[in-house]
């Protein structure tokens, strides 16, 4: 097993910036405002041979306690219970605060081993930097500038002294959530939940893995990371992203929801296949369109998860069905489930969709296939005519996959109509059965050869030829 050291701090005091340092990535969510991250986050990091699991925390110790900083210091508490090391990290600017010492005494009651960092010390006298915090009683506390990279190595060194070397260890880990990616044999695929704010995505994935592993509340906006967590079901491994909730930008006015609805549509970029999830007593709203319709617009795979189900009568039902099926026809490949995320209604159905579709969009086609549906379509119903001429479509081969591209050559087939195209990726899809995924056909035209090129006329044909201009304007 990797050790695991958890960052822990009062916020704004760096930890992000600090677990950003350690894993070398980007992933968890930084802004000068107090409060940003309220689940915890892993990620793998290397030091000297040492691979370890670095966690990072919300702040502890807020001014304004409420229900939703109850709920981040539950995840502090399950972040603690897993970690083999502890970084306190403090502001170096503040100094040592009332709150420093709460949190210190705290820490004390877990009986896991405290290293201090001091963060924001660039350019502080060492001596003067820690005189403060040896009160603490946590031994050496170490100086460091996580925005630099400051005084990490020493910090590292001291925190992962205890633990034997993995050399070779953590790269490739299974069930690693430092990259999303489009997912690899070991962690299999990535599923990115996405949806407006408060439609269910962390109470889903919660219930997905059976733990409190995401922050839940009915305020709207309670998550602002984007948070990678792995899952296993019916023998199979993939990779769940929750993302924050993305409202219509006339709504969207502070710096750090901005940043999330950055991470969220990152995740959509990412991802091997989309949940999009929707709130069954507000109906379809233009929002939950516009988000679809940007999935089908990335070549994304899709599911839509139809949440609160349960809480409808028959007829608030029978008018959601109505009304999915008429305003999302656009995208006639994503299967519809109405689930219970809170209850755990349909959630199974809904995963298993999932996989599908992402088995569906990374299907091999074999090439005589495509060209016997090609022939088909075309016989059906035969491209219009283009300044007059027909357009003749020859010969069909695959181009890609995630999502599958079919790519058709023909003469003029650069100007066949937009509508022609979409009859084509219908007629495709649906002959090959691929359920969830889109498919796109791309149409290219054989090269002219003669191209650019002049005949060289010979002297009797350059003769000829001034004669007959000489008749035609005699002609006029």
């Amino acid at each position: 097993m990797l050790p695991a050291v958890a960052l822990v701090g009062r916020p704004n005091v760096g930890k992000s910036t600090l677990f950003n340092r350690l894993t070398s990535t980007r992933d968890a969510l930084v802004a000068d405002y107090p409060g940003v991250t309220r689940d915890r986050r892993y990620g793998y990091a290397r030091h000297h041979g040492r691979t370890y699991v670095a966690i990072d925390t919300g702040g502890l110790g807020a001014e304004a306690p409420g229900e939703m900083q109850s709920l981040v210091e539950h995840q502090v508490d399950l972040a603690l219970d897993e970690a083999d090391a502890i970084v306190f990290v403090v502001d170096h600017k503040d100094g040592l605060t009332a709150e420093d010492e709460r949190i210190a005494q705290r820490l004390r009651r877990s009986g896991k081993p405290v290293t201090v960092a001091i963060n924001k010390a660039e350019g502080a006298d060492a001596a003067l930097a820690e005189a403060d915090f040896f009160r603490l009683g946590f031994g050496r506390p170490f100086r460091v500038a996580a925005l630099h990279g400051q005084g990490i190595a020493a910090l590292l060194e001291a925190v992962l002294e205890p633990f034997a070397p993995t050399e070779g260890a953590g790269e490739g880990e299974e069930g690693a959530e430092d990259d999303a990616g489009r997912g690899s044999r070991e962690r299999g695929p990535t599923l990115a939940v996405i949806g407006r704010p408060n439609v269910g995505k962390s109470t889903l994935i919660n219930r997905l893995i059976g733990q409190d592993r995401l922050v839940t509340s009915a305020e709207p906006g309670t998550t602002r990371d984007s948070i990678v967590v792995p899952c296993e079901r019916d023998g199979r491994r993939f990779s769940l992203i929750d993302t924050a909730g993305i409202r219509r930008r006339a709504r969207v006015s502070e710096a750090v929801e901005k940043y999330s609805i950055v991470q969220s549509l990152q995740a959509i970029e990412d991802a091997g296949v989309v949940i999009a999830l929707l709130d069954a007593r507000e109906g379809v709203t233009d929002q939950d369109t516009h988000l679809i319709g940007l999935t089908a617009q990335r070549g994304r795979a899709l599911v839509i998860g139809i949440n609160k189900w349960d809480g409808l009568s028959s007829a608030q039902r029978g008018r959601a069905q109505a009304e999915a099926e008429r305003r999302l026809d656009f995208v006639p490949y994503a299967k519809i489930h109405h689930i219970s995320a809170l209850h755990g209604s349909g959630i199974a159905e809904l995963v298993r969709s999932a996989l599908a579709a992402y088995d569906a969009a990374g299907v091999s086609l074999p090439t005589p296939r495509l060209n016997q549906l090609l022939k088909d379509a075309t016989t059906e119903h035969a491209p219009p005519m283009i300044r007059g001429r027909q357009v003749r479509l020859r010969y069909a081969h695959q181009g890609g996959r995630y999502p599958p591209i079919v790519v058709v050559h023909g003469t003029q087939a650069e100007r066949v109509p937009a509508a022609y195209k979409r009859y084509l990726e219908n007629r495709f899809r649906e002959a090959l059965r691929l359920e969830g995924t889109p498919i796109r056909v791309e149409l290219k035209s054989g090269d002219n050869p003669f191209a650019g090129r002049r005949n060289k006329l010979t002297p009797r044909q350059r003769e000829r030829r001034r004669r007959v201009i000489k008749h035609a304007r005699r002609g006029r």
